[in-house]
C-alpha cells in the first residue's frame, strides 16, 4: 500500500501523526510544506488525527495554531479531545493507589526517582518534585511535597532517574511494575507511567471510532518506542529518519526526519 494510488486517489482514510519529533520541527513549527500535503491529503478524503503524549494544556495551543478543528488524542491516549469545540471528549486517569505501588516497587529496584505529574482536565497543570528536569519552555508548577503528587487526579506520572538513561530506566520500570502500571518512553528524559492497557493505540481506536473509521484505513507516522502500540494498530506506519531504534524495528518504512519534511515526503508520494 506504500506505491502511489492511480488518478492521484489517497489509498488511506485516516492519517495519524504523532506532534513531537514528527509532526513538529525542534522549533514547534509545521513546515509549510507539510501542511500542504496535509491539505491535499484531507481534501483527498481523509482524516487527519494528531496523536500526541502531551496532554491537552500542553497540546492546544499548538493545534490551535494550526488552525485544526479535528479531533486530537492527548496524553498518551489517555485524552480524546475534539480542538474544534475545544471539548475533552474522554478521559481516563490513573489509578493513584497502584501509581503509589509502582512507583515504590521501582524505587525498591533503581533507588530514589525525580517525579513530575499531569493532572487530569481541560486546565490540569503539569506539577515538578524537585530534581526533575523538564524538556523545552512547557508551563509547569513546582512541589516539594510529595503528597501533593496525589492531590487531584491524575493523566500519568512522569519518572527520571540521576543515572539511569531513559531506556535502562522505562526497562527496570516495566519489569518492576509492569502489573500495575503501562511505562512509555515517549522522547528524552520523558518516561512515564500510565494506566494500566493504556496507550496510542487505545486511544486512536477510539477517536477512529467517533469517525466511522478503523485500523485498516490508518497511516501513521511517529518517532518514539511510545508510537510502537499506533504502529501496531495501523494498516501501514512510517517512522521519521530521527526515530528510535525500537520503533524503527517495527515500522513498515522509515522517511525524512522531522527538519526535513518526512511526513510530507510519504503524503506526496502517496497522493501521486
Amino acid at each position: 500500500m506504500s506505491a502511489a494510488s492511480p488518478s492521484g486517489a489517497f489509498p488511506y482514510r485516516l492519517i495519524a501523526t504523532d506532534l513531537d519529533g514528527t509532526l513538529l520541527r525542534s522549533d514547534e513549527s509545521v513546515s509549510r510544506r507539510t501542511r500542504d500535503a496535509l491539505a491535499a491529503a484531507t481534501e483527498a478524503g481523509a482524516a487527519h488525527i494528531v496523536v500526541t503524549g502531551r496532554a491537552v494544556p500542553w497540546t492546544r495551543h499548538i493545534l490551535d495554531d494550526l488552525g485544526y478543528h479535528g479531533l486530537a488524542v492527548c496524553g498518551q491516549g489517555a485524552q480524546v479531545y475534539d480542538a474544534g469545540e475545544h471539548r475533552l471528549l474522554t478521559s481516563v486517569t490513573l489509578d493513584r493507589q497502584l501509581a503509589g505501588v509502582a512507583l515504590a516497587k521501582i524505587e525498591a529496584e533503581v533507588g530514589p526517582l525525580y517525579l513530575a505529574a499531569s493532572r487530569d482536565g481541560l486546565e490540569g497543570d503539569v506539577i515538578a518534585g524537585p530534581g526533575y528536569t523538564l524538556t523545552g519552555n512547557l508551563p509547569s508548577t513546582p512541589f516539594t511535597d510529595v503528597a501533593d503528587l496525589w492531590a487531584a487526579p491524575l493523566n500519568k506520572i512522569y519518572i527520571q532517574h540521576p543515572e539511569l538513561s531513559d531506556d535502562a530506566l522505562a526497562n527496570a520500570a516495566r519489569q518492576a511494575a509492569g502489573g500495575f502500571v503501562n511505562v512509555a518512553m515517549a522522547g528524552a528524559g520523558i518516561v512515564e507511567l500510565l494506566p494500566l492497557g493504556l496507550s496510542k493505540a487505545t486511544g486512536l481506536s477510539l477517536a477512529a471510532r467517533r469517525l466511522g473509521l478503523k485500523a485498516a484505513d490508518t497511516i501513521a507516522f511517529g518517532d518514539m518506542p511510545n508510537d510502537v502500540p499506533m504502529f501496531g494498530w495501523a494498516a501501514h506506519s512510517v517512522a521519521m529518519a530521527n526515530a528510535h531504534e525500537e520503533l524503527k524495528a517495527v515500522a513498515d518504512e522509515v522517511t525524512s526526519s522531522n527538519e526535513e519534511d518526512g511526513i510530507a515526503v510519504v503524503l506526496e508520494r502517496l497522493l501521486g
